[in-house]
């Protein structure tokens, strides 16, 4: 399907009306999985032309993603990866994983931004930085695109060594998601030390459901949920 590719319009304003001269784009990956990490990537690219074919690292085959991370990686100024633990969402809940996880990759740039283009309606990032929120970001913004693509490989590549260790989980496949593998292996053995103990899917595994974590946040509660639409046993 033909998609208009991202431009640095929001970049460029925020340029002009903020003064801000290192802009950084945020995406995250990882939010609705069963397992791993959540994995944000926060990029720098400046006004530069980016490779062919950048958009949402969703509308991407495999193939070309890979091949594009591999372009992006050399072509943006800055980039750096943060994660957050299957155990610290277990224990903090979604909302301040994702903020810890971003922190950790704005605080890994070799520059400070001065502001920071969230992917999303949602700043999960607040203070003290200084947050442009944008829906669909990575399909129209260059910076959150690339940051898109970036975390995206980086995560699947990283699932993918967890499934050599947890084979019957199809890790390298479904990078931790929902699918019929994943469920048939959970229900079978059980969940692995890289599984999410506070997700819904317990609920459903009678005799796994003793090793379910409880977050009683409503806000927790509600990002698990939404991430997982779709997924009944």
């Amino acid at each position: 399907m033909p998609y208009e590719p991202p431009t640095h319009t929001v970049e460029r304003s925020l340029r002009a009306t903020t003064g801000a001269k290192v802009v950084a784009g945020v995406d995250e990956v990882g939010r609705g999985a069963w397992a791993g990490p959540v994995t944000v990537c926060a990029a720098v690219t400046g006004l530069r032309r980016p490779p062919e074919g950048l958009t949402d690292s969703k509308l991407l085959t495999p193939k070309r993603r890979t091949a594009l991370a591999g372009e992006l990686e050399t072509w943006v100024t800055a980039h750096a990866l943060g994660h957050s633990s299957p155990q610290e969402i277990d224990e903090l809940g979604m909302t301040a994983a994702l903020r810890l996880a971003a922190t950790r990759a704005l605080d890994a740039l070799p520059v400070r931004p001065d502001v920071v283009i969230l992917d999303g309606k949602h700043d999960y990032l607040g203070d003290p930085w200084r947050v442009r929120t944008v829906i669909k970001g990575d399909q129209s913004c260059v910076v959150v695109a690339a940051a898109s693509v970036i975390a995206k490989v980086r995560r699947d590549a990283m699932m993918a060594e967890l499934g050599v260790e947890c084979a019957d989980f199809g890790f390298g496949d479904n990078a931790g998601y929902p699918s019929p593998v994943h469920r048939a292996a959970l229900e079978a053995l059980g969940p692995t030390p890289h599984h999410r103990l506070s997700w819904s899917y317990l609920d459903a595994l009678p005799r796994w459901q003793h090793l379910k974590r409880v977050r009683g946040t409503p806000e927790a509660l509600a990002l698990e949920a939404g991430g997982q639409l779709g997924f009944d046993f």
